[in-house]
């Protein structure tokens, strides 16, 4: 079974060589009691630990089971120590930070022994050395004896082939020595039981053999293994080779209980190094958290702002870069030669500003570019959050208040207070100069359409978050008849907003004038208090443009009461008129918004707001209104507001026709202003544009297209400008990109009146922000990985003093069969909790770190126009990371005291304390 030939062992020391073993030749039964004998230092143990495969022959060659093992690897020693021998050692060689139960396990955990059968074979191992009810102990609390009984039951837990004893009563009192040696005996009985002792009377009293060493030589053996018996066993049943065992390897289970108990006898230091390793994970884990909280608070205000400041795509517009580009080449012209130093000379910006805007102008085709964006070409509806189309769809509405109609929108605040300021002069010219309504200088909106979903919803989710509703009874609108009053953050609405509402009188707007004009102190309009089911309660009636056409069956033509002189008068006769076809539409208030606390932009300005619902059903109701169907359907060719067919004037206009004409249509006040404008283009050389413009405007009275408009109807693929919102920077950049690339197409295909000119007021706004924030944060957390990386190195010393003190344990686990490997994982295995427990330390600091820093600095903005809550936000995905980079920092900070570990020699091992 075991066979040693002349072996040889020798040990070099500097200059010294000591010959331990000097041509041993022993060769084993397969079941006896073996005693080896010797003073000290005749080369017992080194017999012992080759035997065992701790320790390796210098010369000569050992045999197991008639193989020899010259040519055996680490890795098959490994598999000969866990399958083949069993240790017993003089001082136990238990594991301190193990109970009994695991010190005995753990030979058949290398062996890959499943968890049930491991338990249930070693407690069977330790009943059978008498400590079945010890399970639960550590080595600590235990005798030397019953440890010494531990390391027995440990030692034949894999039932090996062979147990090596090295003094296993050398600590032991007599009686004591006496149980562990009757134990041994009975073991014996069916393997090989080899004992290095100082005591022969144990030896002569229980072994079967003894063999006396003297300076490493046999000098006797009481029963060597003869020729006769060596034919007899030849004759049985052995193994013609190496029995293949499977190769046994800790498991990652193993290596980490192994390592965590350990760390658990070292509390305090334990956690002052993972503390310690945690600081650089918590300077990283606050930056991370500002830098997500800033960057949120940034995206919420880039898409708070965006929804305030969208990429605008204008029937008509200006070419603002142009514009400035001219103003700025302007400077550049009119260099005056021989200029006198001593004088100022003027610069003609103005004129070249005049100019440049009317060659400026340009024209976008946005039918076909809302084809392009409704077929999602270049993919740009998917850069989109949020698109409006607008149709230049007149909101006309009014209130009743004591049964009297006001109007109410738009809003003639503002011309009552402009006629006060002229002095009661009359209404404010109402004309239009080359496109340009001089009325809407001073009439206003406060009727705003809120944005839709980009999916088809009502309302986008951007005013959910910007918005919140006031009072149980609010609700967001449902229908297109419900609106919504839009108040401050304080729950105020203004008082022009109020009047122009009717909810206050517009009769003391006039009061109040009078009054200033008559020498009197104003008074301050006191603050008036209203409940929310007053506001809720308010009723409006909207004014489609066909409420103001009726038939006149006598003449048959339709006649438009839009320019009556007393629209409120006629809209109150159309409330009473109960044979009227095409009804007022019933506005109600749904509920009140305010903005959020947080909101750092919104996208509402007016004081009512509305769904585009609503201007989708008056556009429906108007586009199938007799009056529009007439027109279209029935009479292409006839006015229907004259019966006549449509002019077609090729007369030749000069710019004294145009002055004449004006003259003798317009107020002599409203002349003079406008003729004046007119002599100042003609300075600049503009006859042919002002004409051309004024035949435009005038022909547009009298046209079928000038009709449709005055009708109301609306071209749904032909909206009056495009609002395009975005959620960030940088899917604007991307956008204003895709419509360049469409602007460069068209041109390449020679389709130039295709191109789109667009207004992009947020590119004024510094786009770079986040990348800003993102470059210091990625250097701020440059310099604190410099103290996760010195806390790695620190872990790293502190794994290698562990290795120190483990040495051990190291030898023991070697002895039962560990691989270099399993000894390096074990060590991995501790860095790696170290590591765990640094990352974990340090999320959780952080985590509470930014409990105060953001209630600092909520309470340092809450009083601001922006309160900013949540300004540390560490996110999730980025805890995980960092935790998983201090474990993986850690490991690599290991792997030199885990590799110094695995090279540790097993015999050094087990000699030290």
């Amino acid at each position: 079974m075991l066979k040693l030939k002349d072996i040889k062992k020798s040990y070099v020391t500097g200059d010294t060589k000591v010959d331990a073993l000097k041509g041993v030749n022993i060769e084993f039964r397969k079941c006896e009691f073996v005693s080896i004998l010797g003073p000290s230092g005749c080369g017992k143990t080194t017999l012992l630990n080759i035997v065992g495969g701790l320790d390796q022959y210098t010369e000569g060659d050992l045999s197991i089971n008639g193989i020899s093992t010259k040519h055996y690897k680490d890795r098959d020693w490994d598999d000969y120590r866990n399958h083949s021998v069993g240790f017993v050692f003089q001082s136990y060689n238990l594991i301190p930070h193990q109970t009994v139960l695991s010190n005995v396990e753990l030979a058949l955990t290398l062996s890959g022994v499943s968890k049930d059968e491991r338990r249930k074979r070693a407690v069977a191992a330790l009943e059978k050395v008498g400590l079945g009810d010890q399970l639960k102990k550590k080595p600590s609390q235990m005798s030397g004896g019953q440890m010494q009984r531990v390391a027995i039951a440990r030692a034949i837990i894999n039932d090996p082939e062979i147990l090596l004893a090295d003094e296993p009563t050398g600590a032991l009192d007599t009686e004591t020595s006496v149980q562990v040696m009757e134990i041994l005996k009975e073991i014996s009985k069916d393997r090989l039981v080899i004992m290095v002792t100082h005591n022969p009377e144990l030896a002569e009293t229980y072994s079967t053999r003894i063999i006396k060493l003297l300076d490493g030589v046999v000098t006797d053996d009481s029963n060597p293994y003869t020729v006769a018996e060596f034919k007899s066993d030849k004759t049985e049943k052995m193994p013609s080779k190496k029995k293949k065992q499977k190769q046994n390897s800790m498991s990652h289970k193993t290596a980490i209980s192994l390592s965590f108990n350990n760390l658990l006898t070292k509390k305090g230091r334990t956690f002052m190094t993972s503390f310690a390793g945690s600081i650089g994970i918590i300077g990283i884990a606050l930056i991370l958290a500002l830098s997500s909280g800033i960057q949120g608070f940034i995206d919420k205000v880039q898409r708070e702002t965006l929804s305030t400041y969208p990429l605008q795509i204008m029937s008509e517009t200006v070419d603002y870069s142009g514009l400035l580009m001219g103003m700025q080449a302007a400077q550049a012209e009119g260099v005056i030669e021989n200029k006198d130093p001593n004088a100022i000379y003027s610069s003609d910006i103005m004129g070249q500003f005049l100019k440049t805007l009317l060659s400026e102008v340009r024209k976008n085709d946005l039918s076909n570019f809302k084809n392009y964006i409704d077929n999602n070409e270049d993919g740009i509806y998917d850069l989109i959050s949020a698109i409006d189309y607008d149709y230049n769809v007149a909101l006309n509405v009014y209130s009743m208040k004591d049964d009297k109609a006001v109007q109410v929108n738009p809003s003639p605040i503002m011309n009552l207070v402009f006629e006060k300021v002229m002095g009661g002069s009359g209404p404010m010219p109402n004309t239009e100069m080359m496109g340009q309504d001089m009325s809407q200088m001073y009439n206003f909106d406060m009727w705003q359409q809120m944005l839709a979903g980009k999916k088809g919803e009502l309302i986008n989710d951007l005013l959910f978050d910007q918005y919140e509703l006031v009072g149980e009874n609010s609700k967001w609108p449902s229908k297109y008849d419900e609106v919504v009053i839009v108040v401050d953050g304080e729950n105020r609405i203004s008082d022009l907003a109020l009047y122009t509402l009717n909810i206050k009188d517009q009769s003391i707007i006039e009061e109040r004038f009078d009054a200033i004009f008559g020498g009197q102190e104003l008074e301050t309009d006191e603050i008036t208090k209203y409940t929310m089911e007053e506001l809720l309660s308010q009723k409006f009636y909207l004014a489609p443009s066909d409420i103001y056409l009726e038939y006149d069956e006598e003449n048959k033509i339709w006649i438009d009461h839009s320019e009556d002189k007393d629209m409120n008068a006629y809209f109150q006769k159309l409330l009473s008129d109960d044979d009227k076809g095409n009804d007022p539409i019933e506005i109600k208030v749904s509920g009140i918004i305010r903005p959020k606390p947080d909101a750092v932009a919104t996208s509402l300005t007016g004081a009512v707001a509305y769904t585009s619902a609503l201007t989708d059903y008056i556009i429906e109701r108007v586009n199938k209104s007799d009056a529009v169907v007439s027109q279209m359907n029935e009479n292409k060719d006839i006015d229907i507001f004259t019966g006549l067919p449509f002019p077609k004037d090729d007369k030749e206009w000069t710019i004294e026709d145009v002055k004449k004409i004006i003259k003798e249509s317009m107020p002599e006040a409203e002349a003079t202003q406008l003729l004046a404008q007119i002599d100042m283009a003609v300075m600049m050389g503009k006859d042919k544009e002002i004409i051309d413009k004024f035949k435009e405007e005038m022909s547009s009275k009298s046209t079928y297209e000038g009709n449709l408009k005055k009708l109301g109807y609306v071209d749904l693929d032909a909206p009056s400008s495009i609002n395009i919102y975005t959620s960030s920077f940088e899917e604007k950049d991307l956008l204003t990109e895709t419509i360049d690339r469409y602007n460069k197409r068209v041109k390449d295909e020679g389709k130039e009146e295709l191109a789109i000119e667009y207004t992009d007021i947020v590119g004024l706004l510094m786009s770079s922000i986040s990348t800003i924030i993102n470059i210091i944060s990625y250097v701020l957390i440059g310099f604190v990985s410099i103290s996760l990386v010195v806390s790695s190195i620190m872990i790293g010393i502190i794994t290698y003093i562990s290795v120190l003190e483990r040495t051990k344990e190291i030898g023991i686990l070697r002895a039962m069969g560990a691989s270099k490997k399993d000894i390096s994982r074990v060590f991995k295995a501790e860095t790696g909790i170290v590591g765990l427990f640094s990352g974990l330390v340090g999320i959780g600091v952080t985590v509470l770190l930014t409990i105060p820093i953001n209630i600092i600095v909520f309470a340092l903005t809450e009083n601001t126009s922006t309160a900013v809550s949540n300004i540390a936000k560490l996110p999730v995905g980025g805890a995980i990371i960092l935790v998983i980079i201090s474990v993986v920092l850690t490991l690599i900070g290991g792997l030199i005291p885990s590799k110094l570990a695995a090279k540790k020699d097993p015999v050094e091992a087990l000699r030290s304390e």
